[in-house]
C-alpha cells in the first residue's frame, strides 16, 4: 500500500490561535484554520486573489506542538489526510 494515497499539504496562514481542548479518555486536541490564498491571472489579464480556509485538527503530540508553536497570523504549512464530514 501507498502511504501518499490519502495525503494532503496545505500551506497557508493561521487565522486565530489553536484551541485545544483534552478528551475524557485524556487525549489531546487542537483545533484550527489556515487561508490558504490562490492568486492567478485570469483569462481577461485580470489579477485574481482567492482565499480557502481551511479546517484542520491536531492530535495528541502533534497538538502540543501546535499548542506551543502556531499563533494567529504565523505562515505554516501542514501535512496530513484529508477526512471530510
Amino acid at each position: 500500500m501507498n502511504s501518499l494515497q490519502n495525503s494532503v499539504q496545505v500551506i497557508g496562514n493561521l487565522g486565530k490561535d489553536p484551541e485545544v481542548k483534552t478528551t475524557q479518555t485524556g487525549k489531546k486536541c487542537a483545533r484550527f484554520s489556515v487561508a490558504a490564498r490562490e492568486v492567478y491571472t485570469n483569462a481577461e489579464g485580470k489579477r485574481v486573489e482567492n482565499t480557502n480556509w481551511v479546517s484542520l485538527v491536531a492530535w495528541d503530540h502533534h497538538a502540543t506542538i501546535a499548542e506551543k508553536y502556531l499563533h494567529k497570523g504565523k505562515q505554516v504549512a501542514v501535512c496530513g489526510k484529508l477526512t471530510t464530514r
